[in-house]
Order: C-alpha cells, then sequence, then structure tokens
C-alpha cells in the first residue's frame, strides 16, 4: 500500500498572513534613476493568471472620444499607409492612416475609398475591354491579388457591360494571348443602380455568383460587388466603424498653410481623424492648427505630435489635442537622434507623457520603436492606450509599391518620411524644411522582406499580445493602467547580460519562430 506523503507542517496555511515585500519596482522608480531606457532596458513581472488568453479584451481609446478593439494603428508613410492598408487595419479592428505625401485629391481618394468599403461596393472597379488579352488580366491579378474583372465594350467604365472574366474562365487556357471576348462569360446576373446593400446580398446568395455588377440605365457599370466583401462583413465583427457603420480612417496634415484646404476636403472626405505630423509637435504652427481645427470642425477628432516631454504636452494638450503622439527618433529608419542629438529614449518618454496626459484624459500613442509583441506589451504596460507601427506592417501586401527580388528573397521598399528621397516627394512638411535650399535628412530608404496579408500577421500579434497579457495577469488594458498608476504592477531593470541570456543565445543556427519576434539587438 502506498502511503500519501506527508506535508511539511511549515508550509500549511497559518491564520497569520505572510506580509510579503513585492518583488521589481513600481514604474516611478524604474524610469526615475535619470537615464533613457527603450522597450528593451525593463521586464513586467508576472502576476497571477485566473482566465484564458481568450478572455482577454483589448479594446482602447485612440482619442478622447473614439474606441478601437485593437490597439494598432499603421503609422502615416507612403510606404505604409494608403487605402488598402488602411481598409486591412479597420477590419481587423485598428486603424490606418494615410499619408499625405501626395495631392490633396489623392488623399481624399485613399479617404473615400476607405469611407466607401463599408458599404460592399466598389464604385471604381477595375474594368477591360473585349480586345484585351488573358496576359492582361494575369498582369491585374499579381498586382492587386484579385480577379474576375467586369468587360465592357471599350474598356472604360463609360461604356456598356457586355461580359465578366473570372478564374473558372481562363485557368486551363495556356494560350494567355487570348482575347477576353474569346473566354468570358456573357450571361451576367446584374443589378440595377441605387439597389440597398440587403438587396444586392440577397442576388449574391441566390445567384452563387462571386461578382455582382451594378449597372445603371444605359447598361453602363457603377459599381462592383464581391462575395469575398460579405464574408468579410461576417470575419471581422471587431471592426473599427462610425456612428453610420463605415470604415474608420485617419488622414495626416502638415501645418504649413496647403493644411487648411487638405483639412477641409478630408473633413468633407468623411475622415474621422486627422494627424498632425510633425516630427517635433511642441510648435506655435501647431497650436494654432490644433486650434483651428476645434472651431472649425469640432466632430473631427486631433492627434498631436510628436512630443516626447511633459513641457511639449502641455500647450498641445490646452490647445485641444485628443490623443498625443509620442516618439522623437525611435523608428528603424529614423536617425533624427544621431543627426539631431535631439529626441529621448522611447520607454522614458512615453511613460512621462502617458502620465501626465491622463490627468486630462488624453491617451497617447507610442509611435516607433517596436519590432516585436514584447516590444507592444511593453508599451501598453507603461501607459500607451495604442501602439502605431511602421516597420512592423512593411513589406505586407496592403502596403504601396511593389515587390522584386534580390538575390531570391522578395523585398519592398521602405522608407522614413526624412529620407532625402521622401523629402523630394513632400515629406519635408512634417520637418519644417521644404522651404530651405539644403535638406538634411532625418530618415534613411531600405528594403523589408515579404511578409505576407496583414490578414495573417496581425492575428498571429493579437494572440501573442493576450498571451502577454495572461502573464502579466491583466484582462483589459484599462484594467493594466490601473495596475501601472496603483503600483501594483511591477518592473525590472534588466541588464545588458540578462538581455543577451533572455534571447536567443549558444546556438550555432536557429529558426525564426516568426513574425512580431526577434534577437535582442544586443546580443
Amino acid at each position: 500500500m502506498i502511503k500519501e506523503p506527508m506535508l511539511d507542517p511549515s508550509l500549511m496555511e497559518d491564520s497569520t498572513p505572510e506580509i510579503l515585500v513585492p518583488d521589481g519596482n513600481a514604474a516611478e522608480e524604474i524610469f526615475s534613476g535619470g537615464t533613457g531606457l527603450t522597450y528593451r532596458d525593463y521586464l513586467v513581472l508576472p502576476g497571477y493568471i485566473d482566465f484564458h488568453p481568450s478572455d482577454v479584451e483589448l479594446e482602447t481609446r485612440v482619442t478622447r472620444n473614439l474606441k478601437i478593439h485593437r490597439p494598432m494603428i499603421s503609422s502615416p508613410m507612403d510606404t505604409v499607409t494608403e487605402d488598402r492598408m488602411a481598409i486591412a487595419m479597420a477590419l481587423i479592428g485598428g486603424l490606418g492612416i494615410i499619408h499625405y505625401n501626395n495631392s490633396i485629391e489623392r488623399q481624399v481618394e485613399l479617404v473615400e475609398k476607405v469611407k466607401r468599403y463599408k458599404n460592399g461596393f466598389i464604385e471604381d472597379p477595375i474594368v477591360l475591354g473585349p480586345h484585351n488579352t488573358i496576359r492582361d488580366l494575369d498582369m491585374i491579378k499579381h498586382r492587386y491579388n484579385f480577379s474576375g474583372i467586369p468587360i465592357t465594350e471599350d474598356g472604360t467604365r463609360n461604356s456598356r457591360l457586355i461580359g465578366i472574366v473570372t478564374n473558372r474562365d481562363v485557368d486551363f487556357e495556356k494560350d494567355r494571348t487570348i482575347r477576353l471576348s474569346e473566354v468570358m462569360t456573357r450571361d451576367v446576373v446584374t443589378a440595377k443602380e441605387g439597389i440597398s446593400l440587403t438587396d444586392a446580398n440577397q442576388i449574391l446568395k441566390s445567384s452563387k455568383k462571386g461578382k455582382l455588377p451594378i449597372v445603371n440605365e444605359m447598361g453602363y457599370l457603377v459599381a462592383l460587388m464581391c462575395r469575398s466583401d460579405l464574408k468579410k462583413n461576417q470575419e471581422f465583427p471587431f471592426a473599427s466603424k462610425d456612428s453610420q457603420k463605415r470604415l474608420m480612417v485617419g488622414a495626416a496634415i502638415s501645418t504649413k498653410m496647403e493644411a487648411y484646404d487638405r483639412l477641409d476636403a478630408l473633413y468633407r472626405a468623411g475622415a474621422d481623424i486627422v494627424v498632425i505630423d510633425s516630427a517635433q509637435g511642441n510648435s506655435n504652427y501647431q497650436v494654432q492648427t490644433i486650434k483651428y481645427i476645434k472651431k472649425n470642425y469640432p466632430s473631427l477628432e486631433v492627434i498631436a505630435g510628436n512630443v516626447v516631454t511633459t513641457d511639449q504636452c502641455v500647450n498641445l494638450i490646452r490647445a485641444g489635442a485628443d490623443a498625443l503622439r509620442i516618439g522623437m527618433g525611435p523608428g528603424s529608419i529614423c536617425i533624427t537622434q544621431d543627426v539631431m542629438a535631439v529626441g529621448r529614449a522611447q520607454a522614458t518618454a512615453v511613460y512621462y507623457t502617458g502620465k501626465y496626459a491622463k490627468k486630462y484624459g488624453v491617451p497617447v500613442i507610442a509611435d516607433g520603436g517596436i519590432s516585436t509583441i514584447g516590444d507592444m506589451a511593453n508599451a501598453l504596460a507603461i501607459g500607451a492606450s495604442t501602439t502605431m507601427m511602421g516597420s512592423m506592417f512593411a513589406g505586407t501586401q496592403e502596403t504601396p509599391g511593389e515587390y522584386f527580388y534580390e538575390n531570391g528573397v522578395r523585398l519592398k521598399k521602405y522608407r522614413g518620411m526624412a529620407s532625402l528621397e521622401a523629402m523630394e516627394a513632400g515629406g519635408d512638411k512634417r520637418y519644417f524644411s521644404e522651404d530651405q535650399e539644403v535638406k538634411v535628412a532625418q530618415g534613411v530608404a531600405g528594403f523589408v522582406v515579404d511578409k505576407g496579408s496583414m490578414f495573417q500577421l496581425v492575428p498571429y500579434l493579437l494572440q501573442g499580445l493576450k498571451q502577454s497579457f495572461q502573464d502579466m495577469g491583466v484582462r483589459t488594458i484599462p484594467e493594466l493602467h490601473e495596475a501601472l498608476h496603483s503600483g501594483k504592477l511591477r518592473f525590472e531593470k534588466r541588464s545588458y547580460s540578462a538581455q543577451i541570456q533572455g534571447s536567443v543565445h549558444s546556438l550555432h543556427s536557429f529558426q525564426s519562430p516568426g513574425i512580431g519576434w526577434e534577437p535582442s539587438r544586443r546580443s
């Protein structure tokens, strides 16, 4: 007979609870040393787990008055956020900020594409003509990752719809020079202009077609509806939407005079948020811009910045900023700190600005320096309401630009808005340097590896973030911030040796576990 082990009496519960000195330090102690810290210079000590990662809710405030379900914003960079990225971010539950390195008309067009998307109707579909070839269809599929192209009499939307070509029409055709008139489906199910979304949905379901062209009284194509879009409405229950159930989108503006015309056009296009995109936000120019916006467009939310100190926050909050963007030089393509010797270590900047802005109900956005899931978690743990990322999303299918191959690796361009290349295209509006004859670069241009689609990348990041919250012992971002400011959340600085030990080491080689992770920069 096996005897049950005897418990050590000293380990049994005592009626007198033991008073423990908490491990680690409160955030105030960690950041009070006078040395700037990055996200890699400290760890959050683990909490108590009594819930599953699926119980974690990541809803957060992006501004005073607007919430999103996922604490992720794509940066207003011309190699990161245009309409495709903004649509993807909103569907996933985050937010995209469309860059201003373009004309007012072009930026408005991109915003309108996002705002129209929720309707399920593509109002500017790509079309081809009967004299185009299957090869032309292949090029569109390769560039935009979709097929199913309406065919009109002259290949424009200003002529009658005469057919449609889908993958089923061309998949087994070896000769890609065949004209589309020979393979297109001529018996097309259509709907009349003005049809409601509900009725259009029903036609798609009953017809079992992949595409539903919308035509006017003359038979001209005016819009297109896709079955895949219907599925997306079911697949993305956390999508960021406005009061009219349209996808939310933000747009960047500068503090230059042209910004006022741009601002009015963006407001009329339906932008939910404007980001005043300045490298150093504590300026009279930005204060006056905020005041102008709040006076003339009171319903428009304003994200001001960038700032890194509490002194910088004061003027922008007083002017009426609805959120602050934090970061000066921490981005992977930014060299401001090296070139200008001005800026601040990112974690220190986020902590102190977040602590100050909290008193006024103003959320802060951690912008830059985030290349892993752990960086995101650390930014939120020290007071950020959400994170803004460029390099994390660069190279995905939804970013602007074309892929190319170098030594067998599929790459995309990624550049800082203060690189000479971007400044020549208009990016210098954020650096108060567009009128200067000699331009000093504060960023670089480079290339990043293909990361696939945002619809695969972001769920991976979110799952990792939820597991990080579980390890910390918190279920929500407000709960995390409450633990931060009460001192319940404990931190510990990491030495140089600890950073090396906490990353991969002592191996000849290894396989990366995935996007959102990288070895310590110091290892």
